[in-house]
Order: C-alpha cells, then structure tokens, then sequence
C-alpha cells in the first residue's frame, strides 16, 4: 500500500514517511518505508492519503448513546438517568429484546470501524438492563466482532449495586452482593471460554460497572480474577460529583484511595475518566489520587468528548502527562469518532492550561495509538512496523473540505473527521474500503436504530422520578409546532 504520507514507527516514536510503503502479509506487517525490495501480490495506491495506525478506543460505545437524552435535560435523577424507588421495587426490566441487544452492539461495531477505530473494549449503559450484562448477549458480540474484522477485547459488565431516588427525592444505593458476584464468576468463566477466539481477534477483559455500585468483596475479587487470567481490568471511576461524596460517605476515602486500600490498581487497570480527583477543582483540598495513580502504573482512560459535553475534563490531559501517568483514550458517547474527541482533548487542555504550547497535535495522536497499546501490554498495535498487526488506516486526505495539507497529523487535529477514514484493514483483512462495509447497510441499519431508540425513550416514563410523560423528560431546543390538518 502507497500513499502521499505513512506514519511509520522508528526508534520508539511515530515519524513521517512521505510517498512511503506499507507492505502486510498474513495480518503482519513486514515492511514500513520507502521502496520495498521484494516481490509483491498486490500494489494499492490510495493517492492523496495518509496510511496511519488504526485508533485503539479503550472505552467505546456499543449500544445505542443514551448519553445525549441527558445533554440538555437537566438534573439526570428527575429525567430517567437514576431509577426511581418505585420502578426498583416493581422490578427492573431489560428494555431491549435479545435480539435488539445483538443488533446494537454490530451497529455499533460498525460505526466504530467507519471512524478509524480497529482495536476496542465496548462500554454499554446499565441504566435499561435489569442488572448487568449477559454472557450470551457477549458470545453474540464475539461473532459480530469477528464477521466484521473488529479487533475487541470483551467482557460483560456486572456490579453489586444500583443507585435510585427515593419518594423525596434523595439518591441512595441498592447494594445485592450475591448476585455481584454471581456475574463475577460469570464474567471469569467468559474470559476463560473466549480468550484469544477468532484467530485472535477477540480477547476478554472484565468490567466491573462504577465504582459506586461495587462492594470492597467485588472488586478485591476482580483484582485478584484479573491478576490469575492476565486480562485488563476496566473500572469507571473518579467521573461525578455524586460518585467522589457517594464512596467519600461509604468509605471515608477518594475513589481512588479506597482503590489503593483495596490492592486493585496495577498496570493492568484502565480508569475511565479520571477527572474527578485530588488535586483539582472538582475535588477540593490537597489530595494524593494522582500519585497513587502514578505510582500505581493504571491508565486513565481520557473521554474528552463526553466529559466535555458536561463541563467536566482532565487538568490536565499535559499535567498528567508529566506526573507519569500512563493515558489512553476513549470514545464513551456518539458519534464514536476518535479524532473529534483528540479536538475536543486538545482544545481543553490548552484551555486548561491556559497556553497554545501545552500539548500538540502528535501528543493526542500517540495516546490515541500507542498509549491505547500500552495499556493493552500490546507492542504489536498502536503502530505501523515490521512484525506488527497489519491494523491500519486510510485517511482521505483529498477532500476539499479538509483544505490545504502541509503537516497530515496536523491537518487531521484541526479540519478532518472520522468521516474521512477511506479504508481500514485490521489483521491484514480490509474491512472497509471506500467507507463501504461488506454485508452491512448503513442506511437500513440506521433506521432501525432509531426505532430501537424510539421505543426506548418510550419506556422512560416507567424509569424516571414522578412518571412525568416523556415530553416532560426531554425537552426540545425549540417549541415543536405540529402540523395541522386543515
């Protein structure tokens, strides 16, 4: 494969290859540079492009975003983001089918591909789950995974409580430990079962939920589970207000602290989203949590798009950074569009900061690539090298939108989209070229997506404090005017 530009990967470090080669035979790479001396198969010339790395998205959303029925209704627990007492008691649900479950995570897997992302660890909300995840509905994403060509690494999320709002209004936590661990002991069984399936395509990890909703047993449990199997643990933490006075009530300690007492943390850890610690203006007092973090080797998985959507962020993305703390990115919302969110990431940390030269266009794009790998221990991604997984990316640098094209890395930070990923070949097999999927119709899928969403946002009523109609829990920008027959 030939293009205009190839980041290929020199000394530890991305560099830039204009009018360079990438050459892959059986889902490696075994040449990165300029003219090849062996024989070829096949040249593809991809012209007026930049061949990358695929993006390594360690928090990526599959299922349907119920994140941005929040985005501008406001508070979460009185608009069906916290079950009320009265839906708990009368027993939770799954509001979405089996099949339905199915459907939206191959969706999603796809959306994620026609963003440039090649290696990811699903995220999906509990909020419309009657507890955790299944083993099934996880086997199911396996072979969606693997008929697509995703690289993923997979495990069903389960937790040892839930939070609900009580008749007056006031947020307290449902602990049910037995079944917590129940889906613990599922979850390891899955590991075991599924690691390394599909020519090693799909590899396992486990999930506990939040932190708030876990009990000290489940996540001891889970470290040492994690440990045994070797697999990447995965905890959202250190992300809300309510969560830091939530564990700060039960524990009398940070998120992060009550981590370190458990012995959880180890390089291993990813922490989605990390932005609620100590020191910062979201947590106030001296703290250690990001010591602890440091010195604990655990990657804070940093969404950028969806904290900022809700006045949250790192401070910062640059500061951490020279603490030694390890970072990987996450897509965690719609649309999955790694390079949005690196925008997004960049922009607040300058504004953080408050200085044009905090970080730079390369230092987003290394964590969206070889920080995602090493949180994984995965040497053979994140990068374009001899002996490395043939995971790569066409980005269209042709587009008119995009404007003029001096530093590619440069250009893709400032104007370009995950729309503008052409072709992505991951394990050497192309999964998409010209935008297009084999076997997938984006149009037909898209529409049933939105009906799935539809009855969704149907049911909210049943989840949400007060039973308000749903035109009373979503608020629209404007005033709808019907149509009126005459």
């Amino acid at each position: 494969m030939t293009a205009a530009w190839v980041v290929g990967h020199e000394g530890g470090k991305h560099v830039l290859m204009p009018h360079g080669e990438v050459v892959h035979q059986d889902g490696e790479i075994i040449y990165v540079g300029h003219g090849f001396p062996g024989e070829i198969d096949e040249r593809i010339d991809c012209g007026q492009a930049l061949i990358a790395p695929g993006f390594i998205d360690l928090d990526a959303l599959s299922d349907l975003d119920t994140t941005i029925l929040s985005f501008d209704n406001h508070p979460a627990w009185r608009k069906g983001r916290v079950w009320p007492k009265s839906y708990m008691d009368a027993g939770p649900y799954e509001m979405y089918t089996p099949e339905e479950l199915v459907f939206q995570k191959r969706h999603a897997f796809a959306q994620l591909i026609r963003n440039g992302i090649t290696t990811a660890l699903p995220i999906a909300s509990l909020f419309y789950r009657e507890w955790g995840e299944t083993v099934e509905e996880f086997e199911g994403a396996a072979d969606a995974a693997a008929e697509l060509g995703l690289r993923v690494y997979l495990g069903p999320a389960y937790r040892t409580g839930n939070s609900y709002v009580e008749a007056n209004g006031t947020i307290d936590l449902f602990f049910d430990e037995p079944r917590g661990l129940k889906g613990l002991d599922e979850a390891i069984t899955f590991c075991g079962r599924m690691e390394r399936r599909h020519g090693g395509l799909v590899r396992t990890m486990l999930a506990p939920d939040r932190i708030e909703t876990c009990t000290a047993a489940l996540l001891r449990r889970t470290a040492a589970a994690g440990r045994e199997l070797g697999v990447p643990v995965r905890l959202h933490c250190s992300q809300s207000e309510f969560e830091r006075v939530t564990v700060n009530r039960l524990h009398g300690m940070t998120s992060i602290e009550w981590l370190e007492s458990l012995d959880f943390l180890t390089e291993k850890t990813l922490l989605p989203h990390g932005t609620h610690v100590s020191p910062s203006r979201f947590v106030p007092g001296p703290g250690r949590d990001l010591e602890i973090i440091a010195g604990s080797g655990a990657v804070v998985v940093h969404c950028p798009l969806v904290a900022g959507r809700f006045g949250n962020g790192l401070e910062s993305f640059a500061s951490y950074r020279k603490r030694g703390i390890r970072v990987g990115l996450g897509t965690d919302t719609s649309p999955p569009d790694m390079l949005l969110n690196m925008q997004v990431g960049l922009m607040t940390c300058r504004m953080a900061e408050g200085c044009a030269t905090a970080c730079r266009a390369e230092d987003y794009f290394d964590a969206a690539t070889l920080g995602g790998a090493d949180a994984l221990g995965r040497a053979d991604l994140g990068r374009l090298a001899p002996g490395c997984r043939a995971d790569l990316v066409v980005w269209d640098l042709a587009n008119p939108d995009l404007g003029q094209v001096i530093d590619p890395i440069q250009s893709l930070m400032v104007s370009a989209s995950g729309r503008d990923a052409k072709t992505v070949v991951i394990d050497g097999r192309t999964v998409m070229r010209d935008r297009e999927i084999p076997g997938v119709d984006h149009a037909s899928n898209a529409a049933r997506a939105q009906r799935q969403f539809d009855g969704l946002m149907r049911k909210y009523p049943q989840r949400t404090f007060g039973h308000p109609p749903v035109k009373e829990i979503f608020s629209s920008a404007y005033q709808i005017v019907e149509k009126v027959d005459r």
